[in-house]
């Protein structure tokens, strides 16, 4: 039986429903959510990115605050410019668009960022808070993640999962949410032996290296849920490109229980907890 296809894209406009709502009580309440997206350059996936955070953030009636940065900008100009937004009460959440040109120090700016506006959830605070299980911004793409995960699997406790990535922004996050989850949670990386074996243990697997279909079909565990968070785009043989995830999508179709695809999958899902944490981030600063 072929797996269950979970629709990233439904389950985000479900979101974006929910946080729209919630928008509206806040706006009957004089309280208007703002988010500022900070893009340094004009890298076209950034650009196309930030037009479409731009977009969803107005469909939800919340205000949208934009600062476009020339590629030579200086790392002090930036800081000044987070200075700026963490200074202003009309904004709720800021975002700096990575990556950033070679001359930031990437670290510094993202630190640079009140923790109560870090709508990534990328400041050391909102990590350890949430590491520690006390509280914290979660990052959107594990925040999204999560979500679908239990749209299929409500009670995780107990299960095996395994994280193919270990970066900042997924794999240590995600660790954290399915630990709290009462998961027995593996990370596995570059370094792992026989990844393979360690993969096809996985009740849960979550896809976030970046190779395309690194993961073959035969790896997954049969029944297993598959999160794929790669989004890789690679040639299609007619002088065209293509999204592909780290999964080997096919193949996994006929073993695992249920999975994302890509795109479709936890892609739209980024900006959806995007906005969740920007109205999260405005009631909390106001009380």
């Amino acid at each position: 039986m072929a797996a269950q296809i979970i629709d990233g894209k439904a389950a985000a406009a479900a979101l974006r429903k929910i946080v729209a709502r919630d928008v509206a009580i806040l706006a009957a309440r004089g309280l208007k959510p703002g988010l500022a997206v900070v893009l340094v350059g004009n890298d076209p996936a950034s650009e196309v990115y930030v037009r479409s955070k731009a977009k969803q953030t107005l469909e939800a009636g919340m205000a949208s605050f934009e600062c476009r940065l020339p590629a030579d900008v200086t790392q002090a100009e930036l800081l000044a410019i987070v200075a700026g937004l963490n200074g202003d009460d009309a904004v709720d959440g800021i975002l700096v668009q990575l990556p950033l040109p070679p001359q930031i120090d990437a670290d510094k700016v993202l630190r640079a960022i009140d923790p109560a506006k870090d709508v990534d959830g990328f400041h050391p605070i909102n990590v350890g808070l949430v590491a520690t299980g006390t509280g914290g911004i979660v990052p959107c793409t594990p925040f999204g993640s999560m979500i679908l995960l239990k749209s299929v699997r409500a009670d995780l406790s107990g299960l095996n999962a395994v994280i193919v990535g270990r970066s900042n922004i997924v794999g240590k996050p995600m660790c954290q949410l399915l630990l709290k989850e009462n998961c027995t949670v593996t990370v596995a990386h570059s370094k792992s032996r026989d990844l393979p074996a360690l993969v096809r243990t996985a009740d849960i697997l979550v896809a976030a290296v970046g190779r395309p279909a690194m993961i073959r079909g035969d790896w997954i565990k049969p029944g297993a849920v598959v999160i794929d968070v790669g989004i890789n785009r690679v040639a299609d043989g007619a002088g065209k490109t293509r999204l592909v995830g780290d999964v080997a999508f096919a193949e996994a179709l006929d073993i695992a229980g249920a999975i994302t695809p890509v795109p479709g999958g936890v892609g739209p899902m980024t900006i959806a907890c995007l906005l969740r944490n920007s109205v999260d981030a405005a009631v909390a600063r106001r009380g």
